[in-house]
């Protein structure tokens, strides 16, 4: 009897995805996340949604076939909502593009009439998934889908001063010649120019900034009010250069998945409600230190 080359075995599954991510808006910023999630194989499968369907028609294909060349996960995308089915986390990039000179703030009016269309469209597919926000003003953006979406806090987060405190860690590296991973730093508050650095929390390999004898002289106060500036006008810089942020964001984004789908328990500096801590008293969000 001949022998098969190759056999093959079908395993039944509930049909239910495992880690299904959606990614709302295939722009820059929305493919940069794609992208960073297919590489490092974060999630089995992506459901990408966009109301321009040329644009998102070619950048599945153009995804879908470097699949020979990254871990498994199935990539897929359709103008319908409906695609987005059964997903553990959406994530919204969707929105108009910060331009040069233009604050994150002069965008709202444009942004929420956005959120007012696509929440309701996620939740209705998808109920239980966890909403991350990363079109700007993403504190802002991040409060107003939590008021329209009506989920508990915990549910509805915002990237953040998450790619803030990335920015400064590298930059902190830099200078000191270490890798950024060993700096420990937190931005909190809002993202962008009213971010606020914890100088007493930096330490490098656990010892505090102001024990360390480094040549740069890094724990003078100019040279880190200098550095916290040059974090705040990275994204006007790679603005000016490029016309738009997106890698660094794209791999920030697919961090906290990471953390979210495996419950790694670790700590990322994500925009939530921050009511009731250190003295808030008002509807807020803003960035703390949270564990996902």
């Amino acid at each position: 009897m001949e022998e098969e080359p190759m056999m093959f075995v079908r395993q039944a599954h509930s049909g239910k995805p495992l880690s299904k991510v959606t990614v709302v808006g295939s722009g820059q910023v929305g493919m940069a996340c794609a992208f960073s999630l297919v590489s490092q194989g974060i999630t089995n499968e992506i459901a990408l949604v966009d109301v321009f369907k040329d644009k998102l028609t070619g950048e599945v294909m153009d995804l879908q076939q470097g699949a020979a060349f990254t871990p498994s996960v199935k990539v897929y995308g359709s103008t319908d909502y409906a695609v987005t089915k059964d997903s553990k986390i959406c994530i919204i990039t969707a929105g108009a593009r910060q331009k040069e000179g233009e604050t994150r703030l002069q965008l709202i009016e444009k942004n929420v009439q956005i959120l007012k269309q696509v929440v309701p469209e996620l939740l209705k597919y998808s109920p239980n998934a966890i909403l991350m926000l990363v079109t700007n003003p993403v504190d802002v953006l991040t409060y107003c889908a939590w008021r329209i979406s009506g989920r508990p806090v915990g549910t509805v987060i915002g990237t953040g001063t998450s790619l803030d405190t990335g920015r400064l860690k590298f930059l902190i590296a830099e200078k000191i010649d270490i890798s950024p991973k060993n700096i420990h730093i937190w931005i909190i508050g809002e993202h962008g120019d009213n971010s606020v650095p914890v100088w007493s929390r930096l330490q490098v390999g656990g010892v505090n900034i102001q024990e360390l004898n480094h040549p740069s002289g890094i724990k003078d106060p100019k040279s880190l009010d200098e550095l916290h500036t040059a974090v705040v006008n990275s994204a006007y810089d790679i603005i000016r250069l490029k016309g738009y942020t997106s890698w660094a964001i794209g791999l920030n984004v697919a961090d906290i998945c990471r953390s979210i789908l495996h419950n790694s328990r670790r700590i990322h500096a994500v925009s939530t409600l921050v009511k009731g801590f250190h003295g808030v008293e008002d509807e807020v969000f803003a960035s703390l230190p949270c564990v996902l």
